[in-house]
This record gives C-alpha cells, sequence and structure tokens, in this order.
C-alpha cells in the first residue's frame, strides 16, 4: 500500500475518533445541564410547596379554635365536663366552674331576684364558680360562661374560651317550669317566628298544645309547628286561625299538668318600612292659586301605613286638608297596596313657600320624603 493511502486512512480514523469522543462530552454536558435545570425546578416548587403552607399555617393561626371552659362538680368532689343537657333531681345543689381570672356568666335572669343566699358567684384565683343550693324546678334553665380578655381599661368577651350546658331541675310536682303570670299576651306576628315558652322541668314528659275554645288539640306536625323541650313551641309561620286563647299540658307517671294560658295576637307586620315618592300638582305657584301636595306608598296588602306631614304655615296655624285613601294594585308581578295621602292647599300665600316633607310610618319603620314648592308672588296683570 503506498505511503500516502495510509497516512490519508490513518488521519481519517483520528478525526472520526475525535468526533465520537465530542459527541460523548456534548451529550455528558446536556446531562449535566438536565440534571442541573431538574434540581432547579425541585427547590422551586419546594420553596412554593413551603411558602403555600406557611401561608395556609398563618390562616388558621388567625381562627382560634374554641375552647370548653365549664366543669360540672359533681357530689364525690369530682369534675366533669357537662353535656348539653345536664338533668338534676330538685332539692340538689349545683356547682358549675369556668377556668378564668376573669369570667363573665349568663343564667335564667329569676336568679338575680334570689335574696335568700341559694344563688352565688364567686371569683378565686384560677376559676370563677356558680352555685345553686336548694334547686327548684324554676332554676331549670340555661347556664353559660365566657372569658373576658382585660386590660387597665376595658373588657371584651372572648369567644374562643367559652362553656354552656342546659339544666333540668326535675320536680316531681311541677312538670313546667313556674312563672309569675296566669296569663300572657304574645304578638302572633307574620314576619318571624313566634315562641311559646311552655319549658318543661323534666326533659322525658310529654307535651301537646291546647286551644282553649273551641277546645281542641292543635296538631304539632313538625313543620308550621314545631316543639323544643329547651324553648316550647314554635309557630313558624303566622295564620290568622292561630289566633286566641293556648296552653300546653304535660304528662309523666301519671301526672298531668296545664301551663301558662297565651292569648295569641294575630298581628301582620310588614317585611320592610314603606316605600314612599311625593310630587305637587306644580312646583311653582302663584299667590291665590290652589295647589296640591300628594304623598303616595306602595306596600304589603293589609299593612296599614300612617301619613305625617311637615309644611311651611304649620307653626302660623294655616289651615290644610288632607285626604287620605289606600286601593289594591297590581305592581311587580303581585298584588300590592297603594296608600295616599293628599295635602290640600287653598288660595295660595306667600307664607305656604318652602319645603313639604311627608312622613310615612308602618310597624317596620319610617320613610320620609320631601319636595319644594315655590309660592310667586302677584304679577300686574293678574291683579288686574
Amino acid at each position: 500500500m503506498k505511503p500516502g493511502l495510509i497516512f490519508l486512512l490513518i488521519c481519517l480514523s483520528t478525526l472520526l475518533l475525535e468526533f465520537v469522543e465530542c459527541q460523548k462530552d456534548q451529550k455528558g454536558i446536556k446531562k449535566i445541564a438536565k440534571s442541573k435545570k431538574q434540581n432547579v425546578e425541585k427547590k422551586v416548587k419546594a420553596a412554593a410547596a413551603a411558602k403555600s403552607k406557611s401561608k395556609r399555617k398563618m390562616k388558621k393561626a388567625k381562627v382560634p379554635a374554641k375552647i370548653s371552659i365549664m366543669t360540672h362538680l359533681l357530689e364525690k368532689g369530682k369534675l366533669q365536663k357537662p353535656s348539653d343537657t345536664v338533668v338534676i333531681p330538685s332539692g340538689e345543689r349545683l356547682v358549675l366552674r369556668c377556668k378564668g381570672k376573669h369570667i363573665s356568666w349568663a343564667y335564667p335572669s329569676y336568679l338575680d331576684e334570689e335574696n335568700d343566699g341559694r344563688f352565688s358567684i364567686a371569683q378565686r384565683k384560677r376559676y370563677s364558680q356558680l352555685v345553686v343550693a336548694n334547686s327548684t324546678g324554676a332554676d331549670t334553665g340555661e347556664y353559660s360562661c365566657w372569658a373576658l380578655d382585660c386590660d387597665t381599661e376595658t373588657c371584651r368577651r372572648d369567644d374562643s374560651k367559652t362553656g354552656s350546658s342546659y339544666v333540668f331541675f326535675t320536680d316531681p310536682r311541677e312538670l313546667f317550669v313556674p312563672t309569675n303570670d296566669y296569663y300572657e299576651a304574645i304578638q302572633l306576628r307574620t314576619d318571624r317566628p313566634t315562641t311559646l315558652p311552655c319549658q318543661v322541668t323534666n326533659p322525658l314528659a310529654q307535651v301537646s298544645l291546647h286551644r282553649e275554645f273551641p277546645p281542641e288539640v292543635i296538631p304539632v306536625d313538625g313543620k308550621l309547628i314545631t316543639f323544643h323541650v329547651k324553648k316550647g313551641f314554635v309557630i313558624h309561620k303566622a295564620l290568622p286561625l292561630f289566633a286566641g286563647t293556648v296552653y300546653c299540658v304535660a304528662s309523666y307517671r301519671g301526672l298531668m299538668q296545664s301551663s301558662t294560658k297565651y292569648l295569641l295576637i294575630y298581628t301582620n307586620y310588614p317585611s320592610a318600612p314603606p316605600s314612599a315618592k311625593i310630587s305637587a300638582s306644580s312646583s311653582s305657584v302663584p299667590v291665590g292659586v290652589n295647589f296640591n301636595v300628594t304623598c303616595t306608598a306602595l306596600g304589603e296588602t293589609d299593612i296599614e301605613v300612617e301619613f305625617t306631614w311637615e309644611f311651611p304655615g304649620q307653626q302660623l296655624g294655616r289651615p290644610t286638608y288632607t285626604r287620605e285613601s289606600q286601593e289594591p294594585v297590581y305592581a311587580d308581578g303581585q298584588m300590592r297596596q297603594l296608600s295616599q295621602s293628599v295635602l290640600l292647599v287653598d288660595e295660595a300665600r306667600p307664607v305656604d313657600d318652602g319645603l313639604y316633607k311627608c312622613v310615612t310610618q308602618n310597624l317596620q319603620g319610617k320613610t320620609t320624603v320631601s319636595t319644594h314648592v315655590n309660592v310667586l308672588p302677584r304679577t300686574s296683570s293678574s291683579q288686574t
């Protein structure tokens, strides 16, 4: 083989080996770069996850967990967390403690009137203690406490530290919690539920609702009327047929008793104050010309609206007259009631110039509207 050809083959072999090595190096560089990129991406994701976790912790930290601070001291000296309801035979002592240096309490209001030493609240170093001794069925009710966050000047309620329990003091002779009223009037309002406070001293007592006249048992369907052992009967929708005198009857182990009588007065309450408008027959009136100002209120049917006027000549005894009316109208896709009051002013005078204000009022509130009327002086042409 010729020397030149051999030299050429050696050069080609060398170039080929260098090319292969170069490709290997480039692959290695790409792998290193890819590995570095993956490491960076992992670090970024880890940092983002840590930041998100930190934010979640901060959000959770803003809403402190609620802590029950109430305990019930039993006769044997043991303390336990009271349940939502506690049943104690009348005559026994109730002792409740709430942990904290500053504690406030809520309990049946009539206990504030006790002056025989049966009821007491004492603040100790680490807790406050409520005691009801020689208990009776009248002591039945909700007992609750909450911690106070106090500084040098004021104290604020801490809703994260509270305690509550409804205590029944069972009395074999009194199935209903006694009251001072033999007859109680209650508004049967159409804008909210009505509660008949037939509270029992024993949660096991069977309670029914009765009408005095005509004498009958009122059905309790669980929807229109419901019974809650801690509250009594709740009428969720007021109807005219419920009006009248009603009472509750409780029975337990052969004992049957009637409650206070309740006179239910049906009252059709509006859902909002009147929606009123005002307008004058003319905004500018010459002296001696009659004019009127009309005030209207659009509302629910059978809801009475009261009108009250304020006008410039009122303080001087300026004679004015009003004419009021009501009529059903169809508006907003339903039947409504249009109430109207018209203030009549005869032979306008300079004293009648000014602001005319109409106040409309129903059982839910007031609405005031106003307008201005200018009384123009008589011109020479009008005088002739």
